[in-house]
């Protein structure tokens, strides 16, 4: 296989600040934690944002704004925007940032799902702010939507009117299916950047048998047209990513789908965990992707042709 890229997720909007004390909340934590990621060896930067007074994901362009020059001037890498957002987002909401910024990437959810993060309760009781409990119980009964409709209109406001390509986040094998199903009526085009994801209550599990699958089905629909990445949320997330790289997968980790460094250590940063998988990749003899090759893979813009 080319070069392994990594992508890095910043601070998504799954994790509350009650969560971890090193989780980046505010503009300036994201910033820094960006470019500290890139410095370790990340091509891609994967970007929410947050309420920087109480931690809360936010949508608003203003925010995205306030940290995506700062990044776009202290590194090279790659600026992925979620077009996903948090629970609760309708999707001109999650559009907004995207828009206002035009960047090289975004990720694409490929369907609509149960995303189940209830289950924290049972391990946590003490919250910093009155909203976090109340938006981990609210997935018990939430639905993120996405579907064939909002695809399209992602696809034809953001990807034709920008020309921004995706990280399309495949949570099972239909998800698959259905980016086939928009390739079939070349409203994507190759290369793919293919994002499987395992370990979400509501998505595939974090499996070696799903893994396989998961490879399988997409060498099946798109052949030599796509780039595949893993990611897996929780404890499972550097093992998984590994045993992926071993199969010919680019990797993303990231303190959105993990808050450790090992069994019960919180990871003090991004860039930590960005180090750990490298170190991990190097030693297999694999050769990290800068942010120009991985450019290069993606068939991207190019960070001249971005809005920030």
């Amino acid at each position: 296989m080319s070069k392994v890229i990594i992508s890095c997720a910043i601070t998504g909007g799954v994790h509350t600040p009650s969560m971890s004390e090193y989780l980046p909340l505010t503009p300036d934590e994201i910033a820094t934690q960006s470019v500290e990621a890139a410095e370790a060896g990340a091509a891609v930067l994967h970007l929410h944002a947050r309420d920087p007074e109480t931690g809360k994901p936010t949508p608003d362009p203003d925010v995205f704004m306030q940290f995506l020059p700062r990044i776009k001037q202290q590194c090279d890498a790659i600026v992925n925007i979620t077009t996903g957002g948090s629970q609760g987002m309708s999707i001109d909401e999650r559009l907004a940032a995207p828009l206002r910024a035009s960047p090289e990437l975004c990720s694409l959810n490929m369907g609509s799902m149960n995303f189940g993060l209830y289950p924290i309760l049972e391990r946590m009781k003490q919250f910093k702010y009155d909203w976090e409990p109340i938006l981990i119980e609210a997935s018990r009964d939430w639905v993120f939507k996405n579907t064939f409709k909002d695809i399209e209109t992602i696809l034809e406001r953001l990807g034709k009117g920008e020309g921004t390509r995706f990280e399309f986040e495949c949570y099972d094998t239909g998800h698959l299916y259905t980016l086939a199903h928009f390739l079939d009526r070349k409203l994507v085009t190759p290369p793919l950047f293919v994002q499987s994801i395992f370990g979400i209550l509501g998505g595939q599990s974090a499996d070696t048998e799903n893994l396989l699958h998961a490879k399988r089905i997409a060498d099946k629909l798109f052949g030599d047209d796509y780039q595949w990445s893993v990611l897996a949320a929780g404890k499972h997330q550097i093992p998984f990513a590994t045993m992926a790289a071993i199969n010919g997968s680019n990797v993303r980790v990231g303190l959105e789908d993990s808050l450790f460094a090992g069994p019960g250590k919180l990871a003090k940063s991004n860039a930590e965990q960005v180090r750990m998988i490298r170190s991990i990749l190097e030693q297999l003899s694999m050769e990290i992707a800068t942010p120009a090759e991985a450019r290069e893979i993606l068939a991207l813009k190019g960070g001249d042709n971005v809005k920030f």
